[in-house]
């Protein structure tokens, strides 16, 4: 139970960490699992249950606004606007992640997926930066989350099905996409968080609900422990993020892809992990 814990631990620290980046935090779960051995639950039990610490990450950082939108929800259409176009955003993924459950949690057990999704999703980022309007000195228009529109969140979530692979980044393709709809990379950026709230809030509350006859009271713990060390490291990740990309682009973001995606296809060569 003590080596468990341990391991929880550091798993927790790397979910916390990338969850909000565009470099796919269940890839490195993935992997990071498969390099700790980590077996104390079938997989993607773990994988998918400790991502809720990043609902409540979101749901800590942005309280005052939320409490905001809830209290005005019954007067404001914008408000009930802005949370229509959340729903449409994450309905793509959510059908195709129940349609497709099977064959998605099979890519789980692989490395080498997770190696060729970080290596095509930093390519993709690559390209994207490169875009004339996101080159420095170059007008970028601001974008307030509540001038979304209709088409730009449609677009955002048929990218984010792609998310459904492991190592794609369930961020990244949510950010990517806003940035191809034309957000700015700060709207595009916290329009994915809020959009973490019901896709990663929805797929543990499932995952837990179909998984919990099966998992005994240690599983139950680490399942806890994970969640809640994973929710204190991805808020402070929210705001290191944000102060990033004020300041910067995600090319390194693009180019850490590239080379973890090497990396782990050459441990998987050497026999490091599986």
């Amino acid at each position: 139970m003590i080596e468990d814990a341990s391991k929880v631990v550091i798993l927790a620290l790397i979910e916390g960490i990338t969850e909000f980046l565009p470099i796919s935090s269940t890839g490195h779960l993935i992997v990071g699992a498969a390099a700790l051995n980590f077996d104390a639950m079938v997989p993607p039990i773990f994988e998918i249950f400790i991502q809720i610490g990043a609902v409540v990450a979101v749901l800590v950082y942005y309280r005052r606004m939320l409490a905001e939108q809830a209290a005005q929800l019954g007067a404001s259409p914008e408000t009930r606007r802005f949370w229509l176009l959340i729903a449409l955003a994450c309905l793509p993924v959510a059908l195709f992640g129940i349609i497709f459950q099977k064959e998605v949690e099979s890519l789980y057990f692989s490395s080498k997926v997770v190696a060729a999704s970080l290596i095509f999703g930093g390519i993709a980022i690559l390209v994207i930066e490169r875009l004339p309007r996101l080159q420095p000195g170059a007008a970028e228009d601001k974008t307030d989350l509540k001038q979304v529109t209709l088409r730009q969140a449609a677009l955002i979530g048929l990218v984010q099905v792609l998310a459904l692979i492991p190592g794609m980044s369930r961020s990244g393709a949510s950010i990517v996409g806003g940035m191809l709809a034309g957000l700015d990379r700060r709207a595009a950026t916290e329009f994915s968080f809020f959009l973490a709230i019901p896709i990663l809030g929805g797929a543990t509350l499932y995952k837990f609900a179909t998984t919990f006859n099966t998992l005994g009271s240690e599983q139950l713990l680490l399942l806890l422990l994970g969640a809640a060390l994973s929710a204190l490291f991805a808020w402070l990740a929210i705001d290191l993020l944000l102060k990033f990309i004020s300041r910067h682009s995600f090319v390194a973001f693009g180019y850490y892809r590239i080379a973890a995606g090497i990396l782990i296809l050459l441990a998987v060569s050497a026999g490091l992990i599986s």
